[in-house]
């Protein structure tokens, strides 16, 4: 049977079930449909004194020509854990909508080792990267409402980018600006792909939302005329970036075929970031499980523009 087929014929539990497993309670959750749901983050404060189980990281793996690659053998181990009696956890990064629907596919597992529900995790999930796409344009729309009402900034050259969820590759260099309104400065502009994007990375580095707030004002968005940096804090953008990305920032819980608790969380690019699930998801899952399995891609690279073979 083909992936899809193997997780739609899979009874899966209600998420309140795969919660009471790991000790969450009803009162920490927020339920997205029956099979997924957001964890407060005062879970996490409930249990900062309880001890962290042990973290495995599964890393720089090639995949095999059926597909198994570090996503697969995270979620296969995990569910060996559990098998074997022992109380584990998943911790992975979500999927972005740019890789779903280029050449590399959804990136959920693979065969029986899958999280689920696989379709909802691929597309929109729980909203967290529209969120972040939200966030990352607001600041955009605030630069530019800032230069449209009279550059109080003196804001020079902007270097703060759009972001959308998709390979789109005609956005990545465009010209801004030409509606002909008084005010309104043309400019080169372009796009990044969200999880390739500033916010994503702070969004998954942050420990909590007042550190997540104090992050996002830290974004240097361009340099005034004496060349001196300006930041989204200089033009009191933070607040409201914080706003967009509160309910984003509380980890999902979600389970693999075998029911076996997975939070994923977060999806920062590998090559221009640290590739991980978000901390907050990590420590979490530490607090809840005697054994964490997570996963990184380690970048590097090629000396050579040939694509290798495997």
């Amino acid at each position: 049977m083909k992936d899809i087929e193997i997780a739609r014929n899979t009874k899966l539990e209600p998420i309140t079930n795969i919660a009471k497993q790991n000790e969450i309670e009803e009162e920490y959750l927020e339920p997205y449909g029956k099979y997924k749901a957001k964890v407060s983050l005062e879970k996490l404060q409930k249990l900062e004194d309880k001890k962290d189980g042990k973290l495995i990281l599964v890393t720089a793996i090639n995949p095999t020509p059926l597909g198994e690659g570090k996503t697969t053998i995270s979620i296969g181990l995990a569910d060996g854990l559990r098998k074997i009696g022992k109380k584990s956890m998943l911790a992975l990064r979500e999927p972005s909508l740019g890789p779903v629907f280029g050449i590399k596919g959804g990136a959920t597992g693979g065969g029986y080792s899958q999280v689920a529900p696989m379709e909802d995790i691929n597309l929109h999930f729980t909203g967290d990267i529209h969120a972040i796409t939200s966030a990352n344009n607001l600041l955009s729309a605030i630069i530019d409402n800032h230069i449209y009402h009279g550059n109080e900034l003196n804001i020079e050259k902007v270097t703060w980018k759009r972001c959308v969820d998709l390979n789109d590759r005609q956005l990545r260099t465009v010209n801004t600006g030409l509606s002909n309104e008084k005010n309104i400065v043309p400019r080169e502009d372009g796009f990044d792909i969200t999880v390739a994007s500033e916010i994503m990375a702070i969004f998954c580095l942050a420990s909590s939302l007042e550190d997540l707030k104090r992050r996002l004002g830290n974004i240097i968005i361009g340099f005034d005329k004496e060349g001196k940096k300006v930041t989204a804090h200089d033009l009191k953008a933070e607040g409201a970036m914080t706003v967009l990305l509160k309910d984003a920032f509380n980890p999902n819980l979600v389970q693999t075929l075998e029911h076996t608790p997975a939070l994923i969380h977060g999806g920062p690019f590998a090559n221009i970031a640290h590739g991980c699930n978000s901390v907050v998801a990590t420590k979490m899952a530490l607090k809840l499980a005697d054994y964490v399995v997570t996963e990184s891609r380690l970048w590097s690279r090629p000396r050579s523009r040939k694509i290798p073979k495997y």
